[in-house]
């Protein structure tokens, strides 16, 4: 890419009002940053037609036994990681439902940044993985025209995935690649072409939805509790007995107890102490049978009651 193409791409856009960084106070560049940061919801906000249908694609694939893939470089490849490796402890995903598959390697910090030049890594590194029909590609880039995550894109539309582009620019190509385009012009940086800043924030709000409206679609969430995690340490296992005690308003004595009985499944617990007549066995096949939904469960259980 030659200075003049570099030039005309929306995230490297210089702000002609913004101030002179270097000679701000710290306090006016918290406040300045703070000020420009607080458009980035607004942006996100007008597409949101386009976020319920990507989360409406990857809930019915998902549901057919499929499995999601966040693809990118650099920064936008980094909160992909991020999105994937907070899915099985927050919602108890199997590990290899949601995959993150970055530029130059999966490590956070050490990641070869020049590999996002390369179009066929992205085609090679998902082909690696075992893509599928039933799955479903996000592909991820600021700037909508990544080369791997183009690349990744179209090697998912040969192999019949479905495919989702989120990016900061109007008009991306990789939106043209793709079934579905988020697309969140964020304007110039406060630091010019530095993505990590309001294009960034506004990638990470993106991600939060379509995982988080996803699981609460799969019955990973009763009300609003996150009824899927693993007690896995002592501070989760307290939230747990938490999370219990507030869906069933159990004493924190009862529910300790009733997360013992269950081997420390949220579901189970809140399922058997909101129909005394179960026990876990029982309670356990309900919630099989309803898909994973507590609230399923209960009208199971209810109905035969």
């Amino acid at each position: 890419m030659n200075a003049h193409e570099t030039d005309r791409l929306e995230t490297e856009t210089r702000d002609p009002q913004a101030p002179e960084l270097d000679l701000m106070t710290t306090a006016d560049l918290v406040r300045y940053m703070n000020e420009a940061d607080r458009s980035v919801p607004g942006h996100v906000g007008e597409s949101l037609a386009d976020i319920v249908a990507a989360v409406d694609v990857i809930v019915e694939a998902i549901r057919d036994g499929g499995r999601l893939f966040y693809v990118g470089a650099g920064t936008s490849g980094r909160l992909g990681l991020l999105d994937a490796y907070e899915c099985p402890p927050t919602f108890g995903t199997p590990t290899g439902l949601v995959q993150a598959v970055m530029a130059g390697g999966s490590g956070m910090l050490q990641a070869d940044e020049s590999a996002e030049d390369r179009a066929e890594g992205g085609s090679e590194d998902l082909e690696a993985r075992g893509l599928s029909p039933r799955d479903v590609v996000v592909g991820i880039a600021a700037s909508g025209r990544t080369p791997y995550v183009a690349g990744a894109l179209r090697y998912a539309r040969e192999v019949g995935a479905a495919t989702v582009a989120v990016s900061c620019v109007h008009g991306s190509l990789i939106g043209a690649l793709a079934d579905t385009a988020i697309e969140v012009p964020v304007g110039p940086e406060v630091v010019t072409g530095s993505t990590r800043l309001k294009a960034g924030t506004a990638q990470k709000l993106v991600l939060n939805m379509l995982s988080t409206v996803t699981m609460i679609r799969l019955g990973k969430v009763y009300g609003n509790l996150m009824v899927d995690m693993q007690p896995t340490n002592g501070k989760l296992l307290r939230r747990a007995q938490r999370i219990v005690e507030m869906a069933t308003g159990a004493k924190p004595e009862v529910a300790a107890h009733t997360l013992r009985q269950t081997g420390g499944d949220v579901k189970t617990a809140i399922v058997v102490l909101l129909v005394p007549s179960l026990d876990a066995g029982r309670a356990s096949r309900l919630l099989l049978q309803a898909g994973g939904s507590v609230r399923e469960a209960l009208r199971l259980a209810r109905e035969e009651a």
